[in-house]
């Protein structure tokens, strides 16, 4: 409603697969389909702690979006948890696990968590992505521009595999990312924040 991207998602499809999107953008002369909405998406993308690329599955096709965090000290009794397009049950399950696996003191901050461009993200994939956005904001560590995260984060801060990881990273290296993080090359919270050491 805010942007002037338009998203058609195709609920129900006779003739070919359902949960597709198409990414339009509103002009003066109608609507314009956008050929490649992951340019569109990390078009404003700047070098900030906080900011993750995620290969997002929308439908059959991979999308790269940027996922933010801001985490700050909270002076209320019980901290803020908030989160504009993911799902925010699945935001406190995650900082439980950081708290726990990585001993990071979050029960007094503030956490803001953000799916740049309007899109919601209902996949686990988005998990790890997401740890690393408040990871790199909680301590202040801005993480390079070329690295692209994915992965299922379990209870027990293991990494799982999610469909269509070679998709995902295809489209990444197409858009010049070139380090991965997702579960072939980690196997547990604890190894990604070794890693980013």
């Amino acid at each position: 409603r805010y942007h002037d991207l338009r998203l058609m998602r195709a609920a129900k499809n006779r003739f070919g697969s359902s949960d597709e999107i198409g990414v339009f953008q509103m002009t003066e002369a109608g609507l314009k389909e956008i050929t490649n909405p992951s340019g569109i998406f990390l078009e404003e993308r700047t070098s900030a702690p906080g900011a993750v690329a995620l290969p997002a599955l929308e439908g059959s096709r991979p999308v790269i979006l940027e996922v933010q965090a801001l985490v700050t000290k909270s002076f209320l009794a019980i901290p803020r948890r908030t989160a504009s397009g993911f799902d925010i049950n699945r935001l406190q399950m995650l900082i439980a696990v950081l708290s726990k696996r990585l001993n990071l003191q979050l029960f007094d901050q503030d956490i803001y968590v953000n799916v740049v461009g309007g899109l919601k993200i209902t996949e686990p994939a988005a998990d790890l992505a997401m740890c690393l956005a408040i990871i790199s904001s909680f301590k202040n560590l801005t993480l390079s521009q070329k690295m692209i995260a994915f992965g299922e984060v379990g209870l027990q801060g293991e990494i799982r595999r999610v469909t269509k990881q070679d998709k995902r990273i295809e489209e990444a290296k197409k858009l010049g990312f070139d380090q991965f993080i997702y579960p072939d090359n980690v196997k547990s919270i604890a190894e990604v924040t070794k890693l980013l050491k």
